[in-house]
């Protein structure tokens, strides 16, 4: 499964993401928004994405709705260590990444709060869904726990 992936469409790559990308690096959070800092596993440039920040059962948490993608891959190889950027404010975390059968609930969580947003990738699977199809698609969406970096 680790390769499923959906590209996002040309308005998403070059509207969307970064109207909320500019909006989130001046402080503005849209809807739990922050900027995903990771250097590239490549170049080792830095890569910056949009990612919503889930805040659930008292921890913090980052799902990949579209799968596998390159923000992904590069915080697996930076060995969990990423920054979410919020305006100004740098907060350096480590990732690790959630057992596909520990994310049902955490994928509940997310799509009860994001499902307008993000709905279409979970191929009809929504906070409603039973524990079941959570898991079904489990292997499709990374999840990470975020613990604050040393």
């Amino acid at each position: 499964m680790t390769d499923h992936y959906r590209q996002p469409g040309w308005f998403t790559r070059n509207v969307f993401n970064r109207l909320v990308q500019w909006l989130t690096r001046r402080g503005l959070s849209v809807w739990g928004s922050r900027v995903l800092e990771v250097p590239g596993r490549k170049t080792g440039e830095p890569r910056r994405v949009p990612v919503n920040l889930l805040t659930f059962d008292g921890g913090e948490y980052l799902v990949s709705p579209r799968g596998h993608g390159q923000w992904v891959r590069n915080v697996r190889a930076n060995g969990g260590r990423l920054d979410l950027l919020l305006g100004k404010r740098r907060i350096a975390y480590v990732a690790t990444e959630v057992t596909d059968a520990d994310k049902a609930e955490v994928l509940r969580s997310y799509l009860t709060r994001w499902k307008v947003e993000v709905g279409q990738f979970f191929g009809g699977v929504g906070p409603d869904s039973t524990d079941e199809e959570l898991l079904a698609i489990a292997p499709k969406h990374p999840v990470f726990r975020l613990d604050a970096a040393g």
